[in-house]
């Protein structure tokens, strides 16, 4: 069986949990690119609640790219300031010092596509997670439809009320459901892969 699905940056738990329960995960890479919504963002917890990251990205075409040749901007240094605020949120949690060795090498190489970045992070997360779920990319155009749950998995829309979890900061702001698969990561360790797959 195959999950197809949009590409994600540090994609958030649901869209994790779908993929986990494949044996091949196949990324959408024809379609237009969409502004804001996963492909290109995460949500992390930091210390003041919700923390969207965003790559900057270059759409070669303008409104016409489609998302395999878009390209990752570095006129700014995000990967830095990406993971200061990765480190920042998850070092007291209990895992980030076992698996902070994981993702911190992708933050200090250039990629120069989205689609790129993307497929080393979730390579990361597999590997992370122990899990063989293969990554391939189509070659041709499939389009979602607005009710299909795999786009709803990456859409601005993600606000799934997922079981709580231990977060770092949840009694100061609560517990906040389906964020980046590494707030579960770093907060659960081992037993994330179990949670998952309960989902």
């Amino acid at each position: 069986m195959s999950l197809l699905i949009s590409t994600a940056y540090l994609p958030p738990l649901a869209y994790i949990s779908a993929g986990i329960k494949e044996e091949v995960f196949r990324i959408e890479i024809h379609e237009t690119f969409p502004k804001q919504t996963c492909r290109n963002h995460c949500r992390i917890y930091g210390p003041n609640g919700i923390q969207v990251l965003s790559v900057p990205v270059i759409r070669t075409s303008g409104n016409h790219t489609q998302t395999r040749d878009v390209r990752i901007s570095y006129s700014l240094p995000w990967q830095k300031t990406h993971w200061k605020s990765i480190e920042t949120a998850y070092n007291n949690s209990p895992f980030f010092l076992f698996y902070q060795d994981y993702f911190e090498p992708v933050f200090h190489r250039k990629y120069n596509f989205l689609i790129d970045l993307n497929a080393a992070l979730l390579e990361t997360i597999f590997s992370a997670l122990k899990v063989s779920t293969q990554i391939l990319y189509t070659d041709h155009f499939t389009k979602f439809s607005s009710r299909d749950p795999r786009e709803y998995l990456v859409s601005k829309k993600y606000q799934l009320f997922l079981p709580p979890y231990h977060q770092v900061f949840a009694s100061k702001s609560g517990f906040i459901s389906n964020l980046s698969l590494i707030d579960a990561l770093f907060n659960l360790g081992p037993e994330t892969l179990p949670y998952l797959k309960s989902l």
